[in-house]
């Protein structure tokens, strides 16, 4: 039988791309929602569905929501997880999945500015000018169309919502950084979606499906929103948690770097493009996340 040693630097290494391979054909399976259900169902969808496959761990520790844990449980569950899923399903109503991916690997960016305003953390000059190439880099993927010849086009404002997910990612992983230490990966996640997911049924309860159920695949669809929410939501974080809890959080953070590449991989086989102009921001934009997570060695 198999046996997983995430002590080994094989397996971490092999666990971190099988990650990156599922966070990056989350834009493509949104996609597949998106064309039966709104974008806002889609993400009713995932975290309702994600919910109901973490009220096990939610119902094993219950006992350990207190109230000095239960504003962190309440900004992990909501600008975390549900914030980010009704923004990127908007984004890509009018954007590339592939794009979409890309544009959320600024995500590091927005850890290291929020961390250093609002939570007090510290960066080096090169953190700084990662951030700078980032920003600069996503702003003109926003600006540049694909159909433009030049590197600025029509500012296409849904890249915008991806924006604000990654500033959603940001405040989450500062908010787990510096103000929860008694939950571990799995105990944090299982009830913030205790808080979560109850909105998100709810939500569904009020949404016409009259749409939905008049295309022919909305089952078909409604079973890639299924895989988004088990495999994307559950089982990643799950599988993220245990590689940081043997490795350590910047080579967890690393995986920034993968899921854009599986994210365009997965739209260019969908039939998306990607022009040599969008290559050249997206290259500044990885180079950024590089710097902004470069550290001294020990």
């Amino acid at each position: 039988m198999l046996k997983i040693d995430f002590k080994n630097k094989v397996w971490q290494w092999l666990t971190l791309i099988f990650l990156s391979f599922i966070w990056g054909s989350s834009f493509i399976l949104m996609k597949k929602g998106l064309r039966s259900y709104s974008h806002d169902q889609v993400a009713a969808f995932r975290i309702f569905i994600s919910f109901i496959a973490f009220i096990p761990f939610g119902i094993k520790y219950y006992k350990k929501i207190s109230k000095e844990n239960i504003k962190s449980l309440l900004i992990v569950g909501f600008v975390g997880s549900v914030f980010p899923a009704f923004l990127f399903t908007k984004a890509q109503t009018q954007i590339d999945s592939s794009l979409a991916g890309v544009l959320n690997s600024i995500t590091p960016l927005f850890t290291l500015i929020i961390g250093l305003v609002f939570y007090k953390s510290t960066a080096k000059l090169i953190n700084t000018i990662g951030v700078f190439l980032g920003l600069v880099g996503a702003t003109g993927l926003i600006i540049y169309t694909a159909n433009g010849d030049s590197l600025l086009g029509n500012v296409n404002y849904y890249g915008f919502y991806v924006i604000l997910a990654t500033i959603c990612y940001g405040i989450n992983v500062n908010q787990v950084k510096y103000k929860i230490k008694n939950l571990n990966g799995l105990e944090l996640t299982s009830l913030a979606f205790m808080f979560a997911g109850p909105f998100a049924g709810v939500y569904l309860l009020f949404t016409d499906f009259s749409f939905a159920l008049s295309t022919p695949d909305y089952g078909l669809n409604l079973f890639y929103i299924t895989i988004l929410a088990v495999i994307g939501t559950v089982l990643a974080l799950v599988i993220f948690n245990t590689l940081i809890q043997n490795t350590s959080a910047l080579f967890g953070a690393s995986v920034t770097y993968l899921i854009p590449v599986f994210a365009i991989m997965w739209g260019l086989f969908d039939g998306e493009t990607l022009t040599a102009v969008q290559f050249l921001w997206i290259s500044l934009i990885l180079v950024g996340v590089y710097l902004v997570n470069k550290r001294n060695k020990e």
